[in-house]
């Protein structure tokens, strides 16, 4: 395990020399900071490596924009990554995140004992460093930002989970695709508002046998996690009795992204299936509704609003993410959570977790229009048999 570790690092840095070949602000002065390309590389390869080994990183971001509104001189640039090479070890990575403009460093392999210990004791060497061989005035105007990877999760904190500036490679893949993604958004609003159109006596019959079969409000409301983790209010139709116990499938849910779920005491459980089968918690109604995913149509608003897609992965709750791998986390960055997706029609339940965000991520890998159009072709089928649904 070592000597592949040792051999993947080399790969890395060998990687990082070939594409620091390119000529930047500083080739020609210090050939251990990288130039933009080549550090964004080097910041993907570290978040596989940490992926694997679990040993987290932290990134850390010297912006010298106001710096340069407050009169820097030609040579503080390399005065600065000078300072910063020297005050830090010979296995961190120093280069740009943004060329000329946010120097960085990835601190690798470190521990985590006492998060905000290690993090202000970074920040202090540095700061440290950056007042002792630069200009004071230069140096106040210097922002230094510290971002841990894997991202703390706080279940109570609104707005985002994932900490984007962790993933710089994203804005440029975007970039690159944002003709596509209007056209998809465009689909979307197309898609989602006409078929709320026509279907909407369907949706009225639908909520009047929820109403007249059990207590509650024919529409449920549940806290998802969107696009980067961001919070939304995902809509279904009720399937289930109000006031049960959502304990059971939290932790039936925990068990099998862990792995143990197959070894379940649960009659009710079967190895492989994400939902748990015969349900005591589900209503006659919402049995039918479930096994044809008529209690999905809802999620159309969701849609036009803008929260999600009508092809991507499907969207986690919050205590799924809680107990996620830090690879399984991957599967919310790159596209919007979606009505349907690859999972949908391939098996849908009967697919187990790891499989499921296997699938997430090689939609997220290989998107494009076109794929979308397949995935809602062969969405009916799926809906139509009801295969592994419950």
């Amino acid at each position: 395990m070592k000597n592949s570790a040792r051999a993947e690092r080399g790969a890395q840095r060998e990687t990082g020399r070939r594409l620091f070949s390119r000529p930047g602000p500083l080739s020609a002065h210090r050939e251990g900071v990288l130039p933009e390309e080549a550090f964004h590389t080097m910041l993907t390869f570290e978040r596989r490596r940490a992926e694997r080994s679990r040993k987290p990183f932290v990134l850390m971001l010297l912006d010298s924009h106001a710096v340069h509104k407050n009169g820097s001189g030609p040579n503080f640039l390399h005065r600065l990554a000078s300072t910063v090479c020297n005050a830090t070890r010979e296995t961190d990575v120093i280069g740009w995140y943004e060329e000329g403009e946010i120097l960085a460093v990835i601190f690798t392999e470190i521990n985590l004992e006492g998060e905000n210990f290690v993090t202000e004791v970074l920040h202090s060497k540095v700061a440290r460093a950056l007042r002792d061989n630069l200009d004071p005035a230069l140096a106040s105007h210097l922002v230094i930002t510290l971002h841990l990877f894997p991202e703390t999760w706080d279940k109570d904190r609104p707005g985002r989970v994932t900490d984007i500036k962790l993933y710089p490679e994203l804005s440029a893949k975007a970039s690159k695709k944002r003709l596509s993604m209007v056209v998809k958004r465009a689909i979307d609003i197309m898609g989602s508002g006409l078929l709320l159109l026509v279907i909407s006596p369907v949706l009225a019959a639908i909520a009047l046998a929820i109403k007249l079969t059990s207590e509650g409000p024919a529409i449920f409301q549940q806290e998802r996690l969107g696009q980067f983790g961001k919070k939304f209010k995902i809509l279904k139709f009720r399937t289930m009795y109000i006031n049960n116990d959502h304990g059971i499938h939290r932790d039936y849910v925990r068990r099998l992204i862990k792995g143990n779920a197959a070894h379940s005491k649960d009659s009710e459980t079967q190895s492989g299936v994400y939902k748990i089968k015969d349900d005591p918690r589900v209503t006659p109604v919402g049995k039918f509704l479930r096994k044809t995913s008529l209690d999905e149509f809802p999620q159309f608003w969701n849609v036009l609003r803008g929260e999600m897609s009508l092809v991507g992965p499907r969207p986690p709750l919050p205590y799924e993410f809680e107990v996620y791998d830090f690879w399984h986390r991957r599967r919310i960055l790159e596209v919007k959570p979606g009505v349907t997706g690859l999972w949908q029609v391939s098996g849908r339940s009967r697919t187990c977790f790891d499989d499921m965000v296997r699938l997430d991520l090689r939609y997220s890998k290989s998107w494009s229009l076109w794929l979308d159009l397949k995935i809602l072709l062969a969405t009916p089928r799926a809906v139509l048999t009801g295969d592994g649904a419950f």
